[in-house]
């Protein structure tokens, strides 16, 4: 059966399902690939950002996770943040370190248990609209290390507190790098992001199969809070917002754009007028000292100002001038 489910690249509808602790965990537990059994959203942290105004989705999650202990024997559960961002456009970097930064600065993230002002780890992840150079993967990891003098990997304490503090990892998901894709796990729960799924007549709504998710109770459950939101009137009046607004942006960036190609082709006449007004200036400097030539050429040969002034049809002032 075909569901009709609310497309979650829209702000209002990923922030719908991100404030579902178990949606939350699933999408989460499938991105750091461990079990997260605990999330909680940070209320006051959801920002909501335009290129003048709005432009990037952003969500900080403090989250429980279940890993193995060091001797691998055990489960330990540790607390990290997620700094979690979402946006369309490709000149975003600046506004990710920034927000990064914030969260290197911001208090609340140090730990109650560290009196030396020791962070939580942080992992920031990236839902982005745009393609990342020539990299095919839809989800790339960037994760830093701890290294010695000769490039071999440091591992008795390298998730000291101390180095935590100071570095984090990334996680970056291309959407459109998603199509059809659902190779493991986590491309099986992103799917629902898959843009490649949107309704032909109406782009706020994604056609998924749920025969394909009917043997996983989380997805399906994420399904149903979709398929919940597509028919809910006021998400779909935030929505249509979110059209209107981007459909602004794509106007005045569209004139934007034709009218720097207007002063582009403007720019190019006026280049072109230039270069033939120099060429002309230079043919007439040319044909100024071919006639200073004859000039000093026929009186060379014996005639005088008045006589070569007769021929050339110069002024014989201006004959006299270039003879002196």
């Amino acid at each position: 059966m075909i569901l009709h489910v609310a497309n979650p690249i829209y702000d209002s509808v990923f922030k719908y399902i991100m404030s579902d602790e178990r949606i939350s965990k699933t999408i989460l537990s499938a991105l750091l690939k461990k079990e997260v059994v605990k999330v909680v959203m940070r209320p006051h942290e959801y920002v909501n950002t335009t290129r003048d105004t709005l432009s990037m989705f952003r969500i900080d999650f403090a989250a429980t996770v279940r890993e193995k202990d060091a001797e691998g024997e055990g489960f330990k559960d540790r607390v990290i943040l997620i700094e979690l961002q979402k946006t369309w456009l490709d000149t975003e970097t600046l506004r990710f370190r920034q927000y990064l930064g914030a969260q290197y600065s911001n208090k609340i993230n140090i730990r109650k248990d560290s009196p030396k002002g020791f962070a939580y780890p942080m992992v920031a992840v990236y839902l982005l609209g745009h393609r990342v150079g020539d990299i095919e993967e839809p989800v790339v990891y960037v994760n830093h290390d701890v290294f010695d003098y000769n490039g071999e990997v440091v591992e008795e304490g390298k998730e000291d507190p101390f180095v935590e503090s100071l570095t984090h990892n990334s996680i970056i998901v291309q959407i459109p790098r998603l199509k059809g894709r659902v190779n493991n796990r986590l491309e099986k729960v992103l799917s629902v992001f898959d843009q490649s799924r949107k309704d032909a007549e109406d782009k706020q709504v994604l056609n998924i199969d749920e025969n394909k998710y009917e043997d996983d109770a989380d997805m399906m459950y994420m399904l149903h809070r979709l398929t919940a939101a597509a028919a809910d009137s006021e998400m779909r009046q935030d929505m249509n917002v979110e059209d209107e607004y981007y459909k602004a942006i794509e106007d005045r960036d569209t004139a934007i754009m034709n009218r720097d190609k207007e002063l582009k082709h403007k720019d190019e006449q006026l280049q072109q007028k230039s270069e033939q007004l120099q060429q002309k200036s230079e043919q007439l400097q040319q044909k100024s000292e071919q006639l200073k030539n004859i000039v000093k050429s026929l009186y060379s040969k014996g005639m005088n100002i008045l006589q070569i002034a007769e021929i050339t049809g110069i002024d014989k002032d201006e004959v006299a001038a270039i003879l002196n």
